[in-house]
């Protein structure tokens, strides 16, 4: 494989914000571009100049100068296409999450094992600032010993088409599951979820689905440590929120309450008290090429132009997005295996799916398939 990776990227809704990042990462030939809407195709093509364009996914797959594809399409889609690129000989990034069903997990990392390719679930939370802020703190020893960790992901999806309506909060969870678990590497052995409140019937019997809040406590394999999770997507009163939180022996950091206020350091002060500060969360730019440097502090598209929903309702996903492209290209150039991988993805997806099934049982506990040795 060349030094530079030749990318194709699929779905151009959210999947756009990638194209200029990829056109600058000096590793990255932004080289292709598959959208089923072929006006869309056009419309996105013309704008950035980008040539190789597909209507049809299988023709970008038989495409030999595709290196590796950047999958953007809509969540049920998620698992068919990862399997049918992994299996074509391509690399694979896939927005989240993973797949729909714990079988589609376990397929898809039994396939990168058979085909040797490599797979990254494109997480935004473990490379937001904040979450990049407090992983600097744990490795410096600041945080002492990590007691607790807990995240959220609420979010009022009325309004959003094709399969959102009536999901199941759960099935969506990796922007809460991946933080708690991505801090120190833990791989989720078992987990238990109630369900409380009640959606509106219309919504319920779209997927079966009652639950207007599911909340999970997650324990972690070979380790002392558990985290606690919830998830809202529905006639919920909320502001959005993606929150993250740890619990340590000398520091603790706490998630703001409303969006645009800084978060909260806690400073063990022993014996007296604890002290508790506001903190500027620093951005982390200075990780990436300087060629994409930029893309932390704003997205792709001007928030009043075009910016995808999810861009603006995430608050730009703290940054994240060059630091995903810039891993997926460093994985590949290095033959090493991304941050998640394919074992990692299919654990954090899972655990939501099967936090799901937990609730439908009362909270009944259930173990999470050990993909780290399929």
């Amino acid at each position: 494989m060349s030094q530079k990776i030749n990318i194709a990227i699929v779905g151009l809704g959210f999947g756009a914000e990638f194209i200029p990042i990829y056109q600058k990462h000096p590793n990255a030939n932004m080289y292709a571009i598959c959208q089923r809407t072929e006006s869309k195709l056009n419309e996105t093509g013309d704008k950035y100049g980008i040539d190789v364009r597909y209507t049809s996914y299988d023709d970008l797959l038989n495409d030999p100068n595709v290196d590796a594809v950047h999958i953007n399409s809509p969540i049920p889609n998620h698992a068919e296409q990862t399997l049918k690129a992994l299996r074509a000989g391509k690399h694979v990034a896939c927005t989240v999450p993973m797949a729909t069903s714990v079988e589609d997990c376990i397929e898809i990392v039994k396939t990168t094992r058979e085909t040797g390719k490599k797979y990254m679930m494109m997480e935004t939370v473990v490379y937001a600032r904040e979450f990049l802020f407090v992983k600097e703190l744990y490795e410096k020893g600041e945080l002492g010993k990590v007691q607790f960790l807990k995240a959220s992901h609420q979010q009022e999806m009325e309004g959003w088409p094709d399969y959102w309506p009536g999901l199941p909060p759960m099935h969506y969870a990796t922007h809460c599951v991946g933080p708690v678990a991505g801090l120190l590497r833990l791989e989720a052995e078992y987990v238990s979820c109630f369900g409380s409140g009640t959606i509106s019937e219309d919504l319920v019997k779209i997927h079966n689905s009652p639950f207007a809040v599911e909340s999970a406590h997650i324990k972690f394999k070979d380790s002392d440590l558990s985290a606690y999770v919830y998830r809202s997507l529905f006639d919920t009163a909320r502001q959005y929120r993606e929150s993250f939180e740890v619990y340590g022996s000398k520091k603790s950091f706490e998630w703001p309450l409303i969006e645009g206020e800084d978060p909260v350091i806690h400073t063990a002060k022993k014996p007296e008290h604890e002290i508790p500060e506001r903190v500027k969360t620093p951005d982390f730019a200075h990780y990436l090429p300087e060629e994409i440097r930029q893309f932390t502090g704003h997205g792709v598209y001007n928030l009043d132009d075009n910016a995808h929903l999810s861009f603006v309702q995430g608050g730009g996903h703290g940054g994240s997005h060059p630091h995903l492209a810039h891993e997926f290209i460093s994985a590949l150039l290095e033959d090493r295996e991304p941050f998640p991988n394919a074992w990692q993805s299919a654990n954090w997806t899972s655990v939501g799916i099967l936090a799901h099934e937990s609730a439908l049982q009362g909270g009944a506990i259930i173990q999470i398939p050990d993909f780290k040795s399929l």
